[in-house]
């Protein structure tokens, strides 16, 4: 069975990537999902006078070997101020420490939500050009605008963006058969 890792990029306990993450997953048969929540990973600030003087932390060691097991990865980001929130950033920096690779080169599907219209597009376009430079495997991605107008009852309301969600979620599984 094809383990997937999947991640909101938010320590926000009411997080609107989160909730769109959870629809996600429950799309998905026949696979064990890793649930990462960032809360769990308590980090100092990445900085190397500290990496000199402590080493990298014992969480971020356990995390990257979670990520070894992963046969794929949906990451649901939010946004701050156009990119990464800081803990989101934070968890990368450290992960890199491990592994410039953090992805290992495995299936991705990239998705970002917002309250406004743009919908995330800004981190996501991040994450898209710089991934593949940290060992990510882009196969998908997706954005979901006006989150509070396009998603009730735990799920995505509107139909043009259920099924454009549906279509990256079956390309993305497309990639992981072919996934040894």
């Amino acid at each position: 069975m094809k383990k997937i890792i999947t991640m909101a990029g938010s320590n926000s306990q009411k997080s609107i990537n989160k909730r769109l993450l959870s629809y996600t997953s429950g799309l998905l048969e026949n696979v064990e999902i890793i649930s990462i929540d960032l809360n769990d990973y308590v980090l100092p600030i990445y900085g190397v006078d500290f990496e000199d003087e402590n080493g990298i932390p014992t969480a971020i060691k356990r995390l990257s070997e979670l990520f070894d097991k992963a046969d794929g990865f949906i990451i649901a980001l939010a946004e701050h101020n156009g990119t990464y929130t800081a803990v989101f950033k934070n968890t990368l920096d450290w992960l890199s420490r491990v592994s410039l690779q953090i992805w290992r080169n495995k299936p991705m599907l990239l998705m970002a939500t917002s309250p406004g219209g743009q919908g995330g597009t800004s981190v996501l376009h991040t994450a898209v050009t710089s991934f593949p430079y940290l060992g990510g495997n882009v196969v998908a991605d997706f954005s979901l605008p006006s989150f509070f107008e396009n998603f009730s009852n735990d799920e995505i309301s509107n139909a043009v963006f259920r099924e454009g969600l549906a279509q990256k979620l079956q390309l993305f599984e497309q990639h992981l058969t072919y996934t040894k």
